[in-house]
């Protein structure tokens, strides 16, 4: 009963209108991303999504993965293992990837848009996929030759899938306390041993193998993350020259009960001296591991958008359909027994809640998006560098708030449903367990408040944060005499200010208190998502008043821009008020009497 339907128009809108990410293609180079391919495949996109992959949703959730202890093997949900066949056949895992591994080189920025529709129409499904992109990542960027012709074409190909493998039993974001080993041989190789925990896709049905790329410690390692490695592992012993051989001593030892995601394969996976190759140099495995981890990053935030947009699509639906009561102000309908819920204010917040953010997020990860094509295809290397430090930005804010921004549309969405929404036939309930897990892997939102404002921020001075308000500025200065945006404009420009000046204060406070980052540091994750989204909201008012779009869409979007410049940039200020408050009201309380 939930149903799904790609939202091609706003993609193409903010993709190209607002980002103008087709005048960035041509400016890198990227001749055949022409806007008639790029339409058609993003049609195709949409057909496949609808009709192949959203129906499997509640299927895989129902049904789960069943592991089979004899054998260490693990069958997925009825329906996956074929979609993934479609899935490869129509060349989808090698869309983003270089020609000169077998793939079409399209735009990162452009995949993003096709990586949503895929978590909108099956998480847990997309959860494969993306973990081979982020082998792709690591592979293209610190494999050698022999590597990338013997494991990286594959994974390109669809013939095989990627994993990687950081967390352990003891150890979780504090990576520098692993145990996994590498001792090596004496033919080049290296035995791994140890075990990996919450392992995505460490087993499944869709291929014959699959290339873990694990995290592991060498004999003479110094201790701490100085001490990481990364090596290729793969299922399936494979030789240098691509000759895949018998099973390679690792095994999966079991697969979680989770609240939601059902469909997705999480894996203990037992490493016994396993035939492994390293990736990179030694002791240098974190920088490998953080190319496949940003990548990451950025798709769980893409993860977080999807959900807000199909439980939204959802619940509007339901909203139009569902008589309930009569308007305050009269009936609507006075021909049907009760209006539909849809006039309602409360329902309306809730709805207009969920568009706003989606439609907002939509622009913002769109946007980082473009800053990984250019990092990759720009010819001037101060471009390159700039991308990188914005990026590095933004990629906090979109992982982090986008997932919490899921977890609160895919309540308002329920919600709107009642009791209704409460019972598993409607799925709306399936979205909210789906989402919870988004704000925890690839890094909590806790994580990633203190990467955003202690590292990407403090660390660095702030590079990102300014590239950033410059944007806003030049945005305000643009349309500083412009009537029809003033509503717009000046509070954003208010905020932006009062963005800056927070970051000093907190800064300062610091350098007398280090604890002062890590107290302010989420309400600065969600002041700063919320200003940018704001920015994007003025942005896309302006560009669909100045486009030959149908009035009823400008009219849409200047009212949503509306709302959310009236109902959500407010919650700015209670996430300023409690970083001004400092970080006693947190440490005063000893730890010993927090049961008293």
């Amino acid at each position: 009963m939930n149903r799904y339907t790609a939202p091609v128009r706003d993609m193409k809108f903010a993709l190209y209108d607002v980002i103008e990410a087709d005048k960035l293609y041509a400016k890198l180079g990227i001749e055949h991303a022409q806007r008639d391919l790029l339409d058609a495949v993003m049609e195709e996109a949409a057909r496949f999504n609808e009709t192949v992959l959203a129906p499997l949703n509640s299927v895989g959730d129902e049904h789960g993965c069943e592991f089979d202890k004899a054998t260490g093997s693990v069958k997925t949900p009825p329906g996956y293992k074929e979609a993934y066949a479609q899935f490869v056949e129509g060349g989808w895992t090698a869309l983003t990837a270089p020609e000169q591994f077998g793939g079409q080189a399209l735009p990162e920025s452009f995949g993003a848009a096709l990586k949503e529709m895929i978590d909108a129409a099956c998480l847990s499904w997309g959860n494969y996929p993306l973990l081979s992109h982020g082998a792709t990542e690591a592979l293209k960027h610190h494999g050698e030759a022999w590597q990338q012709e013997v494991f990286l074409k594959p994974i390109i190909s669809g013939q095989w899938t990627g994993t990687m493998c950081l967390t352990e039993p003891h150890c979780g974001s504090d990576l520098g306390l692993l145990k996994t080993k590498a001792e090596p041989r004496e033919d080049g190789t290296y035995a791994i041993t140890g075990t990996k925990i919450f392992i995505t896709g460490g087993e499944h049905d869709f291929t014959d193998n699959i290339v873990h790329l694990v995290l592991a410690r060498l004999p003479d390692a110094p201790a701490g993350t100085k001490g990481i490695s990364l090596f290729i592992v793969p299922k399936l012993r494979t030789a240098r020259d691509g000759t895949v051989g018998e099973r390679n001593a690792l095994r999966c030892g079991s697969i979680e009960h989770k609240m939601g995601i059902h469909g997705s394969a999480t894996c203990v996976m037992n490493f016994d001296g396993a035939q492994g190759y390293l990736i990179g140099q030694p002791n240098k495995g974190l920088n490998a591991m953080f190319t496949m981890m940003n990548t990451a990053r950025l798709a769980v935030g893409l993860q977080g958008l999807a959900l807000i947009d199909r439980s939204y699509q959802n619940a509007l639906a339901y909203a139009r359909d569902r008589l309930q009561g009569r308007s305050l102000s009269g009936a609507k309908e006075p021909g049907k027994p009760a209006d539909p819920l849809i006039v309602h204010p409360d329902i309306r917040r809730m709805l207009l809640t969920c568009k706003s953010l989606a439609e907002g997020s939509r622009m913002l990860a769109l946007h980082a998006a473009t800053l990984v094509d250019v990092i990759e295809r720009a010819a001037d290397e101060n471009e390159r560098k700039d991308a990188d430090t914005l990026l590095g930005f933004l990629t906090p804010i979109v992982k982090g708030m986008l997932t919490e921004w899921g977890n609160e549309c895919t309540y308002h969405a329920l919600q709107v449903f009642g009791g209704h929404g409460y019972v598993r036939e409607w799925g709306m309930e399936q979205l909210a367990r789906d989402a919870r897990i988004t704000t925890i892997y690839e890094g909590t939102t806790g994580i990633q408040a203190l990467d955003l404002l202690g590292r990407k921020t403090m660390q660095l001075q702030g590079a990102g944060l300014q590239m950033f308000l410059k944007m806003i500025q030049a945005f305000c200065t643009t349309h500083a005499k412009d009537a029809s945006l003033t509503e717009f404009v000046l509070p954003l420009a208010e905020v932006a200010k009062q963005w800056g000046e927070l970051t000093m204060e907190v800064g300062k406070k610091a350098t007398a208190n280090a604890e002062e980052v890590g107290a302010a540091s989420v309400d600065y994750l969600f002041y700063s998502g919320y200003v940018a989204l704001a920015y994007w909201w003025a942005r896309a008012v302006a560009v669909a008043e100045a486009g030959n779009h149908p009035e009823a869409f400008k009219a849409a979007k200047r009212e949503t821009a509306r709302f959310y410049f009236a109902r959500i940039l407010p919650r700015t200020q209670a996430h300023a008020a409690a970083m001004r408050s400092g970080a006693a009201n947190l440490l005063g309380l000893d730890a010993a009497n927090f049961d008293s």
